[in-house]
């Protein structure tokens, strides 16, 4: 397992030797987040405060991605880059260019060296656009997909999947 939190205090001072201004207000320890099956990390602004949480694969997999995964959630700390904008990836360029990392948006498990992700249990899909939303547990939207529409206006329909994450059969989801 990496040290998660000596990590986070290597990439802060390689941001603050490129100048990027991340928040001084960020706690010191990284939680471990031992559920999260769909996302490698995430910053979360709390009471005038950020914690930085990443998930247990990847806190266990290769040093190269908890470094990346750990950059990616600090740059978030930075004023105005709560969002994946303009500033953010102007400030993920400046540390890609100057420590050979490959932060970015979003990656797959496969990218990141991190094991294969947990396969998902739904697919909820547009009858219009295609649009396909993957779900791991049963929702109000998976229940009833009737009672929402996608961006686009479509209807949307609900498969569950097999075990490995393949669409299995549609779901009855216009029961009324």
């Amino acid at each position: 397992m990496n040290d998660c939190d000596a990590l986070l205090r290597e990439v802060m001072a390689e941001a603050a030797k490129l100048k990027i201004p991340f928040s001084d207000r960020i706690d010191p320890k990284v939680r471990i987040n031992c559920r999260a099956a769909t996302r490698f990390g995430c910053c979360i602004y709390k009471e005038g405060r950020y914690l930085i949480e990443v998930a247990q694969r990847v806190a266990e997999g290769p040093e190269r991605s908890c470094r990346e995964t750990l950059a990616h959630e600090l740059l978030h700390t930075c004023y105005g880059c709560r969002n994946h904008g303009k500033r953010w990836k102007s400030y993920v360029e400046k540390m890609n260019r100057a420590y050979g990392y490959a932060i970015s948006r979003s990656s797959t498990s496969e990218e990141m060296g991190v094991g294969e992700a947990r396969p998902f249990r739904y697919l909820v899909r547009c009858q219009r656009c295609g649009m396909i939303f993957k779900r791991f547990r049963a929702s109000k939207l998976t229940e009833h997909p009737e009672r929402y529409r996608c961006k686009c206006g479509g209807r949307l329909v609900c498969q569950e999947c097999s075990k490995d994450g393949k669409a299995d059969r549609e779901k009855d989801c216009f029961k009324m």
